[in-house]
């Protein structure tokens, strides 16, 4: 029996074996959906009144955080309500996962970020600071963030990972896609 958040594995059409962590692919799936209902300015609400079926808010919450799976059904329910074609946006999802998309990991110059004087980038900030003060000089300020801790990091400064992402990149010239 497989837990949730567990690699498992599967061959593709060429014969290499492909790695699925499902815990990364249902949050990352859980982002895009929360991205689309937001784009359109609605809360969970609004989107919970456009379903064919009643489900509670919090099933919805946590479709988007990715702690609960979606099945099929209910996934297509939720992309029709938000006037999203369901293999699109499954396309990104996949897009995001497997390859090398800016959502992956990214290395960034702590010293750019400590620099930055953006309000809303305070958390990360003071983050970079203590990390900075940490080393002590002993490890370089490239730090490689993986898709976890810039979901939180987005979190935490109030704003979507790819909207973070995008900002990390105006500030140090050295966010660059990491394998």
């Amino acid at each position: 029996m497989r837990h949730p958040g567990q690699a498992t594995g599967c061959h593709t059409e060429r014969g290499a074996i492909v790695q699925l962590d499902t815990a990364t692919y249902q949050r990352v799936l859980g982002d895009e959906l929360r991205r689309l209902r937001k784009q359109r300015g609605w809360t969970r609400r609004d989107l919970n009144g456009r379903l064919q079926s009643d489900i509670s808010l919090q099933t919805l919450a946590t479709y988007e955080l990715g702690t609960r799976q979606c099945s099929v059904v209910r996934l297509v329910e939720i992309c029709i309500a938000l006037d999203e074609v369901p293999h699109e946006l499954l396309a990104r999802v996949h897009q995001r996962v497997f390859s090398e998309s800016p959502v992956g990991r990214i290395r960034i110059d702590l010293r750019q970020v400590v620099r930055d004087e953006q309000p809303d980038l305070q958390p990360l900030r003071r983050w970079a600071k203590g990390r900075l003060a940490e080393s002590n000089g002993h490890h370089g300020p490239d730090v490689s963030l993986d898709i976890s801790a810039l979901e939180r990091m987005a979190e935490l400064c109030g704003m979507e990972t790819v909207a973070l992402i995008a900002r990390l990149r105006q500030i140090s010239g050295a966010a660059e896609p990491v394998e």
